[in-house]
């Protein structure tokens, strides 16, 4: 207890010396970051558990693209279960001349049989807990259908043949769908008006679903009775597969996140680990005062550890605070993408910041503290003489057992963790010696500048390591964001602007074959020209060379997805423009012979599929058998209509089918789809624009909630900085006083230091542009195929960034240094 006292005691002395708060600083850096993301995650993870029902809206659903019987609702309620029906499609609805793409939802009584719905009398106001459903003729809109059309809440609109009154805003539906496709501008209405619309004709494109809620015993004794009687197109979900996939998603977004976090993990142990070598190194002198005196080993290494403790318990305090302010601003910037409503976090996160604490303390900071307990006793009258420093297994065995436990703890996979523990050793050592080379380049343009640029390069050049990681350290923080901000920015808009002026912009879907006549005629009186009509099939692959697809084995859950689930199929006599074979030969002209089929090239290394494989489908009750005779490049960012899988025209001709097109349509001719879809309300259409601009529009927010997250990161940089100039301090401090003694002015040192830390932040600047170009250039090339160019406003506002940061934070922490009056220094 003395020791723990004695520590106490100093430790107000000991802060005011700056190690501990830089390393406090850092801590909480780290801590907050951990935190902030664990808090986000964990608020989620809670409402997925506590609702995990709400996902489905009951406790049991069968949903299919065919029509469902009734035998099984019946059989529901004759086993005392609660039962709801809904239909789900996209149609256009119109108000005026204005229209807008939405997700209908028609849904009975009853709907939600879990989870409740929220409506709002108008715009701008808050939504409230209904129990029923629209009225005959009324529809419940969201805020985005709503603001696109520039109406509201008593105004009429156009739904297929029918007009409706809007007489509530839909705020909330407990069976959103998570994701992207959840953010769709969506209406409710009452599955009784769906026939007077005529929006269904054969082939739609709907999603049938049967709901049922009832006690857990009773749900899953009726889902064992009634799954071996399904379709073999419905699925059967309960709540336990719903809360599995949004906890599965969950997870691999809070991953994501965790690893962004790392980078700034590591750029503060850098920073605890210089801090905590400064720490220990003025601490020397104490320490062997103390053992002169009689107090033992123990005592001193107590002493030091009680500090570093007491600091790591309060930074952790504060940076588990930041963490939940950090939250909460990121849920803010993910409004759209999350729900608003959710629960209270609970004290995991609140442990995994003081976890993340206590690893970076025990890594970094015990092996220079431990270092204290071999101080000489002779060092009181000797002042040269110094412990041996900390073996290399303590200290990089600690570093690298801290690090793996920290990537571990965020990720939770031993193949990521190895990849990611051995990709940062790498790159580590790669960017230092960047780093090197960049304060290399530096050093040898000391003899063509002035005084004060000379003694600043001349001290750059002088602690060379240490310079060259805080290049790296804020370079990398800076780089990220540039990253996210510029660059993406940049790919995106020229992708945007690679694409044909002339491409289509609009689909139009379900068009039944008596009704492709009069969808033509419409266009062409609007002025439009008349687009191909391709045919579309809605089959099942059932079985692929005689093994039924769900026996198979599958190397991504992707594969098995793709090829359990239902297809679009269509046939075509020639090669689309857009496709290109990769592999086996497409058919001849006028080929009549056994059924052919050409499968995309990803799709079909993900299904495990290749040429000369025979697949089953069914359609509509009947199986088809074709051979893969080729495998096909697809491109997709063509817009124009591509499909997976592409037979030979006899083969599909006399199935049930619905018809594709796409095409142009200029803003002063969109009049004509308005008389399309009044003239033919089962046709939907789809504005590619609107979907571009809703892509753009969550891409925007995430890259925002990452660039967030790597906001600690360049933070992190920053203390990096602030620790290496504490490091050197009292090197510094005896070079300004010498010089200032032999008749440098003060103004000429201070120069020189701005001198130093505005050359580190030009390297730094450079390394960050660099980096950003190099990632612009790779995603550019490989990932959107375009041709990219520099972009000097990349790299005037990373070098600028970072010789304002750099250099104001520099002079900023060493300004201490030259304002020592010399007198003092010389006769300390």
């Amino acid at each position: 207890m003395k020791a723990v006292r004695f520590g106490l005691r100093a430790l107000a002395r000991d802060f005011r010396a700056g190690e501990l708060a830089v390393l406090g600083v850092a801590l909480i850096i780290a801590v907050a970051s951990v935190s902030a993301i664990g808090f986000l995650t964990d608020r989620i993870g809670q409402a997925v558990a506590l609702q995990a029902a709400e996902v489905l809206a009951a406790d049991l659903r069968v949903s299919s693209p065919q029509p469902l019987g009734p035998e099984r609702l019946e059989l529901a309620r004759e086993r005392g279960l609660r039962t709801a029906t809904t239909l789900s499609f996209p149609t256009a609805v119109f108000h005026g001349d204005k229209n807008v793409l939405a997700a209908v939802n028609a849904v009975s009584d009853g709907y939600p049989l879990r989870g409740t719905m929220r409506i709002a009398p108008a715009l701008l106001r808050e939504g409230v807990v209904t129990n029923g459903i629209p009225e005959r003729g009324e529809l419940w809109l969201d805020t985005a259908v709503l603001a696109r059309l520039g109406i509201d809440t008593g105004a009429t609109v156009e739904l297929g043949a029918s007009t409706f009154k809007v007489s509530a805003v839909l705020t909330y539906r407990p069976d959103q769908t998570p994701g992207f496709a959840g953010l769709a501008p969506a209406l409710i209405m009452n599955i009784d008006d769906i026939p007077a619309t005529g929006l269904l004709g054969e082939g739609s494109r709907v999603r049938h679903a049967q709901l049922f809620a009832g006690t857990r015993d009773q749900v899953r004794a009726f889902a064992r009775e009634i799954e071996p009687g399904l379709p073999g197109a419905a699925r059967l979900r309960d709540r336990g597969d719903a809360g599995r996939e949004l906890s599965d998603a969950i997870s691999r977004a809070g991953r994501f996140l965790a690893l962004a976090s790392i980078v700034s993990l590591l750029l503060a142990a850098v920073a605890i680990a210089m801090s905590a070598r400064r720490y220990s190194e003025r601490r020397l002198d104490t320490a062997a005062l103390m053992k002169s005196l009689g107090a033992p080993q123990r005592f001193v290494v107590t002493s030091s550890l009680t500090q570093i403790i007491l600091i790591g318990v309060a930074a952790s305090v504060v940076g588990t605070a930041l963490g939940y302010g950090a939250e909460r601003a990121l849920s803010q910037v993910l409004a759209g993408i999350l729900r608003s409503d959710l629960p209270v976090p609970s004290l995991k996160p609140v442990a995994m910041g003081f976890g993340t604490a206590l690893i970076l303390l025990a890594g970094f900071a015990l092996p220079s503290v431990l270092r204290l307990s071999t101080t000489p006793p002779l060092r009181v009258l000797r002042r040269d003489l110094a412990p041996p420093p900390p073996g290399a297994f303590l200290t990089y065995g600690a570093a690298l057992t801290a690090l793996t436990l920290l990537v571990y703890w965020s990720v939770r996979d031993l193949m990521l963790l190895v990849i990611i523990v051995g990709g940062t050793l790498i790159a580590g050592v790669v960017l230092f010696a960047i780093g090197r080379l960049l304060v290399g380049v530096l050093a040898r343009g000391r003899g063509r500048v002035g005084v004060a640029w000379r003694y600043g390069l001349a001290n750059i050049a002088r602690r060379g390591s240490d310079s060259a990681i805080q290049v790296v350290a804020f370079g990398l923080g800076l780089m990220v964001l540039l990253v996210l901000t510029l660059v993406r920015n940049d790919l995106l808009a020229g992708w945007r602007a690679t694409l044909d002026e002339q491409a289509p912009n609009n689909f139009l879907i379900n068009i039944q074959p008596d009704e492709r006549d009069s969808v033509a005629a419409i266009l062409a009186n609007g002025g439009l020209e008349t687009p191909e009509f391709v045919p579309l099939v809605r089959a099942r692959m059932t079985q692929v060379n005689g093994t039924a697809v769900a026996e198979r084995s599958y190397d991504s859950e992707r594969g098995r997805r793709l090829a359990g689930r239902g297809a679009n199929l269509t046939y075509s006599e020639t090669l689309s423009p857009t496709n290109r074979i990769t592999a086996g030969e497409w058919w001849p002209p006028d080929y009549n012979g056994l059924p052919l089929v050409s499968v995309e090239v990803e799709a079909a290394h993900e299904m495990g599929v290749d040429t000369g494989d025979v697949l089953t489908f069914n359609i509509a009750g009947i199986d088809l058998t074709a051979t893969v005779s080729s495998l096909r490049e697809v491109k997709w960012d063509s817009f124009q209509p591509n499909f997976f899988m592409v037979f030979t025209p006899h083969s599909l001709r006399d199935y049930p089918k619905t018809f594709i097109t796409s095409l142009r349509v200029p803003e002063d001719s969109r009049g004509a789809l308005l008389e399309l879809v009044r003239a033919h309300p089962s046709v939907s259409i789809i504005d590619i624009e609107a979907i571009l601009d809703q892509v753009r529009q969550v891409i925007d927010k995430a890259a925002l909630a990452v660039q967030s997250v790597f906001l600690f990161t360049l933070a992190a940089g920053l203390v990096v900085l602030f620790a290496a100039v504490q490091a050197t301090l009292d090197e510094r401090r005896y070079e300004s006083a010498l010089l200032r003694t032999f008749g440098a002015k003060r103004g000429t040192v201070f120069a020189g230091l701005a001198a130093e830390f505005a050359a580190l932040g030009l390297a730094a600047g450079v390394f960050a542009a660099l980096g950003a170009s190099i990632v612009g250039g790779l995603a550019a090339t490989q990932l959107f195929n375009l041709d990219y160019r520099l972009d000097p406003v990349l790299w005037l506002l990373g070098i600028a960034t970072g010789v304002i940061i750099v250099g104001v934070s520099g002079v900023l922490a060493a300004r201490g240094a030259v304002n020592t009056p010399p007198v003092r220094t010389l006769r300390a």
